[in-house]
This record gives C-alpha cells, structure tokens and sequence, in this order.
C-alpha cells in the first residue's frame, strides 16, 4: 500500500432552466503541479443546479478514489464555486431539501469524511469544471454523451492550472500519476458508479442563490442613480473596468409581502396609510412563501420592513425555518401621501398636475407631504449599505414592499430612475441580488408565483 496522497478535486453542475437539461463535469488535479489527471463530465437529463453540482462532486470524488484506490491516506481537497454544496458538505449548513440529503449522503460515503476539505472559490476560479459541465450539456443537446477526446484528447495533452491548495501531504518523490489509459479507465469506472448508485432525483424547487455572472452596479454606500449627493473623490472604480473581488457575496432574497385588502385593488398602500394586515389570500401566500424557503433551505437571517403586512410574512418564515426577524426602517414602502389608499386614475382624476410632475421626476413627490423616489432611493440605498456589511457572506431574506425592492434591483443594474415605471411585481414575488466586495452586483428575477399557489 503506498504513502498518503493529496489531490484536488474541482466540480461544477449546470442546468439550462433550473429544473431542465443538466450536466456536470469535475477534474482531477495534481496540486504539485497543478496538472489535470483525470476528467468527468456527463448529461444527466432534466434536473435542478444543485443537483448537477452534487452530481458533479460526487463523480469527482469517485474519480480521485479511482485514481489511486491503493493510496493509504488518500486526502482530497473539493474547490467548488456552489456556496449551497461547500456549507451543507461541510457541515456548516443543514440539509432540508429532501432532493439533497440522499446526493449529500452518497458524497459523503465515497470517501471517509475526515479526508475531504471543501472550499468555495468564484466561478472565475471554477472554469475547468464549468466548460466540462457545458460540455456535456451541449453533448446532450446533441443527443450524445460527453467523451473525454472531445475536449482535452483523454488528457493525452493535459492544460496546465494554477491551483491553491492546504499544505500537500507528503509521498515518495516520483509518486505520479502514468499516463492516459490510467485515467480513461478510472473515469469510465467513477461514471459507471455514479450512474448505478446515484440516479438523479426528479426535479425540486429551483436554486435561487447562484448569482448570475457579475452586472456592473453602485457600490454599496455610493449615492443612489437620480440622488443630488456627489461622489467622494477617491472613491474606487466599480464595474467591468475595475479588478473584480469575487469574494462570498452577501446574497439579498427580496420577498415582497403577501397580499392585503387593497393590493387587488392595485391602490396607493404606503407608509402614510393604514397600515393594512395581510388578507386571507396573503396569509396563504405567506404560509407557501416559508414552506418554499423551508424546502429550499439556504436562508440564514431574515430582515422586514416595520409595516404589519411584511412583519405578518417574515415571521410566517420565520417560524418554519426557526429565525428571527430583524426590523429595519428603511425597508419601508414609499410615503404615498394624500394618494394612501386611491388608485391610479383615482389620483389623475383629483390631482392630475401633481400626477404628472410626479411621474416626470424623482424628485416630485406626492401630494400632501409623501417621498419623492430619489428620496426613497437615498434610505434604501442606506438600508442596503447597513444589511450587506452586517450580513456579508450570508444569505438574507428581505421582506419589504414594491418600490424599495424595484430600488435595489434598479441600483444593482445601474438602471435609471424611470426604470420603476417599466417593472411589475406581484404579491409574494421574489428577486434576489447579491453583493459582492468589489461593489459589483448580480440581479436574479423570480417574478412568477406560481410556486406559491
């Protein structure tokens, strides 16, 4: 039996639809030299990211063992830019996906648990395993299987990858890894395993917390689009042209509160009006909104505006997923003014004019003493600031109204401020944007409810 020996496995999982055709793909390297051994791919049919990621870890771990099934102290360092599978493999996050647990089980079986690391690192970081994961997709599009020749010739001509690793455990010099055969032969072995043991489970709830690649945004404590505030001289560049830091993301799921009395009505309900509790169609929403969250299992902290209808769903969340609720004011739905509780034409009918201005500028606000937009902008932003440096790295579940969540998601695209007029959101809808350290966001949009009912 030889020495102990160190590898490093990246892995990575796709789906074009989340749940729709999926493929993983995973790669076996030398951390010496940062030398591809061994590489997995394949089409998996119809299923979820998350479970083409679990996927694609457990063939990677099957391969390493494969590769060196007489190693007496095989340790094997995963790199996988899914924050889900990195903190439920390492123990850090629960598993309550019920499509997870029996992935993450047969993950943990490959190998004994004490002899796998895990790391998360930005997809930048992950391109190996990604192209083989796009790879087998399009094979399957194709109507074919991945084949190793199709990418790197059986590793016959393997890339070279810079690769950071823990420090390797020590062998005998000379101890590599002789030729292609070797590897062809352990992969179609780890595939064949994976393909027995760890049949794809049927479509689950899609993942909403893979961010989507990096859209140039405001950085966080920057002035709001359509704000009067300067920037500071000095202020570091954000956006394609400055260098990226893709560090773990403070993730803001954005739920809009379930519905009230007047929210099928489409009337004025702000933070100047009464104060609406959720209707008995809200409080089903609400209820569907945690069982959704629950199944999907990657909330860590949730935050609400003040106002009852969004207090009343946060901790319906709350309550199913064992959290509590931290207030934040600046959550809070826009002051409507004289406008609480009319409609739209409502409004143009008693105060046509201010109507107008109001929907010419940002600054014009509503009759009677309401918020401007650029007001509202300027708080949000603020809260925004507040939440992600409290929460960096976690995922956040934010229960708050129409116009801050259109906010964000408008400063995260660096939209301008007409851009509020141009979205809908429906009652219990959800989007989410995640911050990274860079100032840069990603913006993903779940406006269809349909999970809900």
């Amino acid at each position: 039996m030889s020495a102990a020996r160190q590898v490093v496995v990246e892995a990575d999982g796709g789906s074009r639809g989340n749940p729709g055709p999926a493929g993983y793909g995973a790669v076996v390297i030398d951390p010496a030299t940062g030398e591809p051994l061994a590489e997995t791919a394949e089409y998996i049919g119809v299923a979820t990211n998350n479970v083409a990621e679990y996927r694609g870890l457990i063939a990677g771990l099957t391969a390493a063992k494969a590769l060196f099934p007489d190693a007496g102290d095989l340790r094997v360092h995963v790199r996988m830019d899914s924050k889900l599978v990195v903190e439920q493999m390492s123990g850090r996050w629960k598993i309550k996906h019920p499509d997870m647990k029996p992935l993450a089980a047969r993950a943990a079986a490959v190998l004994p648990p004490s002899s796998v690391t895990y790391e998360w690192i930005p997809r930048a970081q992950n391109k190996h395993a990604d192209r083989l994961a796009n790879e087998a997709m399009d094979a399957g599009r194709d109507g074919r299987q991945w084949e190793a020749s199709a990418s790197t010739a059986a590793l016959d001509t393997p890339a070279r990858a810079t690769v950071s690793t823990p420090p390797p455990v020590q062998g005998p010099p000379g101890d590599q890894v002789a030729g292609a055969a070797k590897a062809r032969a352990a992969l179609a072995a780890a595939r064949g395993a994976a393909d027995t043991l760890f049949p794809v489970p049927e479509p689950g709830v899609p993942d909403t917390t893979v961010p989507a690649a990096p859209v140039s945004a405001p950085a966080p404590g920057q002035p709001a689009a359509g704000s009067s505030r300067q920037q500071p001289s000095g202020t570091p560049q954000v956006g394609w042209s400055s260098a990226p830091d893709l560090g773990a993301p403070a993730t803001l799921v954005l739920l809009r509160h379930g519905e009230t009395a007047l929210t099928p009505e489409k009337r004025f309900s702000g933070s100047g009006g009464t104060d609406p509790e959720l209707s008995a169609t809200g409080r089903g929403q609400a209820e569907r909104a945690a069982e959704y969250f629950a199944a999907l299992g990657t909330v860590q902290e949730i935050v609400s505006s003040p106002l009852r209808r969004c207090r009343e769903t946060a901790a319906a969340v709350a309550g199913r997923l064992g959290l509590d609720v931290r207030i934040e004011e600046g959550l809070r739905e826009t002051d409507f003014g004289a406008w609480e509780g009319l409609t739209f034409g409502e409004v143009r009918e008693r105060y046509a004019d201010d109507l107008t201005a109001w929907l010419a500028s940002p600054d014009t606000a509503p009759t009677g003493g309401g918020e401007s937009f650029a007001e509202v902008a300027e708080r949000v932003a603020a809260a925004r600031d507040r939440i992600v440096a409290r929460y960096a790295g976690r995922t956040v579940l934010l229960v708050t109204h129409v116009t801050p969540i259109k906010t964000l998601v408008r400063l995260a695209l660096g939209a301008p401020p007409e851009a509020l007029f141009r979205m809908e959101l429906s009652a219990a809808s959800i989007s989410t944007v995640a911050y990274y350290a860079d100032g840069n966001a990603s913006v993903r949009l779940l406006n269809d409810t349909s999970h809900l009912r």
